[in-house]
């Protein structure tokens, strides 16, 4: 068992390795010179250069990620080139932001895919079931940022019940942070809580051929009681791994949809710092 831990944990820190690496070299190919975009085209070569030394960008690229590397174990994520500014300072006002979308997100999916999940499995055979089906196959088929826009299409400027973009802090206003929020949650969760569904339906389907189902039913428990009492606790298993598979997907989808919503979270400083080549906010 100790192994079995110990490789995974090495697999595990392997791969983080490997992906802080790639991170690395990517950015750092990224076109025109840092120091050149912060001082401007028509800036003094001098100065470029003087520039350059100042935030150690003249350095060798291993020597600068090594650098980098071990300054992320000690806690020093390194300063924003443009401002001066820690890179922990900069993105923490917007992990809060991000987190509360993903977790919203995620938690709208979970309650959107079990119902669906459970009516396509149990009522496959049945009008019901297939339309269940069907609404979630629609689901997967809309991109999250297509879905967003349409929500604000119906609930923002037709409706007017909910606000368009901005965001609210939940310290100032938790009613108004919530209303902010609707519309960027359900974007996200109705593509997550598509693809969750499938899964659903194929454990629950499964789950239904089993025996102890059938001598449940043989006592006198109806389909939908055996699976609710018995049955939902171990087709639980396979979606609950799948779904922390997709909390990946959720923060790469929030990006998107934070652009949409202009939430001020990490995928907009993400944007922001790709756009003024501010790298070492992007790694």
């Amino acid at each position: 068992m100790a192994l079995r831990i110990a490789t995974r944990v090495a697999a595990f820190l392997g791969s983080v390795l490997v992906a802080s690496i790639l991170i690395f070299i990517v950015t750092s190919a990224l076109p025109g010179d840092v120091a050149q975009v912060i001082l401007g085209t028509n800036a003094d070569p001098a100065a470029v250069e003087a520039l350059r030394q100042r935030h150690g960008l003249d350095r060798p690229l291993p020597v600068q990620y090594l650098d980098w590397l071990f300054g992320m174990f000690v806690g020093d994520f390194g300063h924003s080139y443009l401002t001066g500014q820690s890179v922990i300072s900069r993105i923490s006002p917007a992990i809060g932001v991000t987190l509360s979308l993903v977790l919203g997100g995620m938690l709208f999916a979970v309650l959107f895919a079990i119902p669906m999940g459970m009516i396509a499995a149990i009522r496959r055979r049945h009008a019901s079931g297939a339309l269940a089906s069907a609404l979630s196959q629609i689901g997967l088929a809309i991109p999250a940022f297509w879905a967003g826009l349409m929500l604000v299409y119906l609930f923002a400027v037709n409706l007017g019940w909910l606000p368009a973009n901005g965001y609210i802090r939940f310290g100032n206003d938790p009613g108004r942070w919530a209303r902010h929020l609707v519309l960027p949650v359900l974007s996200l969760a109705i593509v997550q809580g598509s693809v969750l569904s499938r899964y659903v339906r194929s454990a629950i389907i499964e789950v239904l051929g089993e025996d102890w189902i059938r001598t449940a039913r043989a006592i006198g428990w109806t389909k939908w009681g055996a699976l609710i009492r018995h049955g939902l606790r171990n087709a639980s298993l396979s979606v609950v791994t799948v779904l922390g598979l997709q909390l990946a997907t959720l923060f790469v989808g929030a990006i998107v949809i934070e652009s949409v919503f202009a939430l001020p979270g990490l995928g907009s400083v993400l944007l922001a710092a790709v756009a003024q080549r501010d790298l070492m906010i992007v790694q």
